[in-house]
């Protein structure tokens, strides 16, 4: 660990500064912009922040990192008027700030991007955009004349007129980006926006940090990804049990030190991941098994007749895991709704271990082994009424009914065993689902279909979307003890670097067609990256995609 001035761990102070701190000696010199001091919060029994203060200088970019359910979100929340602290102060350009709602938030040029949408699903991009922004008579053609002119400045594309229900998860991101750029905001606080972008939409977005930084703006980034803090930060804050325990000045050069404060252990390099037999170095003589899944011709048309997959077949084998990338919006969608249920081919069929599952229920397919982690786990993979307990229980719950009732207490101690073996963090097994970190809440319905009984095939859509990098390792962990038990995964995710460390094969989709198909051991990026723009090379690759 480098010298205390420089990375400060559990003490409080980051007034240290040296002269490679990325220039930051100007902007430290003014007042703080935003300033916390002793900040605490309860939710029940749970202390969600304890005496958290850190400042934030006009002109810098500042990550906020920590495991989830940390306190990060719960610290954003604060600062944006969502909750009001039960202890401590803020002060917003030297004076006094306690905003009673995110409305007082916004009137003092605090805009927010949260980890989970606030958007209208049956109205338009562009009147989702101007809600709470115009007053009189709508002026829809100078609302979209501010979309165009948001995709020249940022490359942050989207139609104004398109439903947001009808959009992918990236492209409703997108949409709550722009409607905070579009106020001009002169502190900006990103509650893990990056976490359903595309790879270059990230780097479009990293670009819109540093560029409103630069006109004086500051920016809160919460992040769990190493190479954005390295590309973005000025200075870094790391949250654990709801406080502060490390702080540094060149978050750049302190990477290492950073992720040892936040999961409190060295993170394993990707080289030292688990090693699986992969399915084609599997010995000779192996009894032969039914597919997993066997995907024939699958083919989607909306309700305007546009195709979004195209004659998709694909077959896994049990024990294998097979990976989807391609950039978001080109099918990966539509494939993950059908293969669980949520919707119905238009053409095509696909069968697990041999049985047709083509109309099959979510039901049906929780009943024949098929686990479904979908990529929004919010609309799709939870209640979040319901307690912790019931949510990971959910398609077992008939196996703890007593003369009609719930037996409470054994639902409780096996839920509790799966938190545990599943890294679930939560006051108790009886809290509301609601009331988890989003991490966490992943992790639940990670531990829900991983153990589902009689597992045989897994799909696994954006598995480790918004989960801390000890976490990433840990769900990785566990889909490869799957498939070391012989059940088939297909895994769809847009972090490639995931997909090649993973999974043994890997096919590209492109406007709802399979571009290319390689195994992962050896694969050429740039070729997979020339896939993933349309460009096929002069290869014949579609025998690839079947085993």
């Amino acid at each position: 660990m480098r010298e205390r001035h420089a990375m400060g761990l559990g003490d409080g102070n980051s007034d240290g500064i040296t002269d490679g701190s990325l220039g930051l000696a100007a902007t430290r010199a003014a007042a703080p912009l935003l300033k916390l001091e002793g900040l605490s919060k309860r939710f029940g029994a749970l202390h969600a922040l304890q005496d958290v203060s850190l400042a934030l200088h006009p002109g810098e970019v500042h990550c906020l990192l920590g495991e989830n359910g940390a306190g990060k979100s719960t610290l954003c929340n604060l600062v944006f008027g969502v909750h009001a602290a039960d202890a401590g102060e803020m002060t917003l350009a030297g004076e006094a700030f306690r905003p009673r709602s995110p409305a007082d938030a916004l009137s003092h040029g605090i805009a927010m991007v949260h980890q989970h949408f606030s958007l209208v699903p049956d109205m338009t991009v562009l009147d989702n955009l101007l809600l709470g922004q115009a007053r009189g008579v709508l002026d829809r053609k100078a609302g979209a004349a501010r979309i165009a002119a948001m995709r020249e400045r940022y490359g942050l594309a989207l139609d104004p007129h398109a439903k947001v229900q009808d959009l992918s998860v990236g492209e409703r991101q997108r949409v709550e980006i722009v409607k905070c750029l579009v106020r001009e905001p002169r502190l900006l606080v990103l509650d893990e926006p990056t976490a359903v972008l595309l790879p270059q939409e990230i780097e479009a977005l990293l670009s819109v940090c540093t560029r409103v930084a630069q006109q004086g703006c500051g920016v809160v980034l919460v992040t769990h990804k190493l190479a954005e803090i390295q590309r973005v930060a000025r200075r870094a804050t790391v949250l654990r049990g709801g406080r502060v325990v490390a702080r540094s000045d060149a978050p750049a050069q302190d990477i290492d030190a950073l992720v040892r404060a936040m999961i409190q252990r060295d993170l394993q390099a990707p080289v030292a991941a688990p090693v699986r037999t992969s399915r084609a170095h599997r010995p000779a003589g192996s009894p032969t098994r039914e597919a997993a899944l066997l995907a024939d011709g699958l083919t989607v048309r909306d309700a305007d007749g546009v195709v979004r997959l195209d004659n998709f077949t694909l077959m896994v084998e049990p024990g294998e895991i097979v990976a989807i990338a391609g950039v978001e919006g080109n099918g990966q969608s539509e494939l993950g709704a059908v293969l669980s249920g949520m919707l119905r081919p238009t053409e095509g069929r696909y069968f697990v271990c041999g049985e047709d599952m083509t109309r099959a229920t979510p039901r049906q397919l929780s009943a024949a082994g098929c686990g479904v982690v979908p990529e929004d786990r919010h609309a799709l993979a939870c209640v979040g009424g319901m307690n912790v307990a019931e949510n990971i229980m959910l398609d077992r719950l008939g196996r703890f009914r007593r003369f009609g009732l719930l037996d409470r207490a054994a639902l409780r101690r096996e839920a509790l065993e799966l938190m545990q073996r599943y890294d679930v963090r939560a006051a108790s097994p009886d809290v509301p689902f609601a009331g988890l970190s989003g991490g966490n809440q992943q992790k639940a319905v990670l531990a829900r279909e991983l153990t589902l009984e009689g597992l045989r095939f897994l799909l696994a859509a954006q598995p480790t979307r918004g989960l801390d990098v000890g976490a990433v390792e840990a769900v990785y962990g566990h889909i490869r003890a799957a498939a070391d038990r012989g059940v088939g995964v297909l895994l769809i995710s847009s972090e490639l670097d995931e997909l090649l460390r993973v999974a043994d094969r890997v096919l590209v989709l492109y406007r709802g067609r399979v571009m290319g198909a390689c195994p992962t051991a050896g694969a050429d990026r740039a070729r997979i990256g020339a896939w993933m723009a349309g460009h096929r090379d002069n290869e014949h690759v579609a025998e690839e995609v079947a085993p």
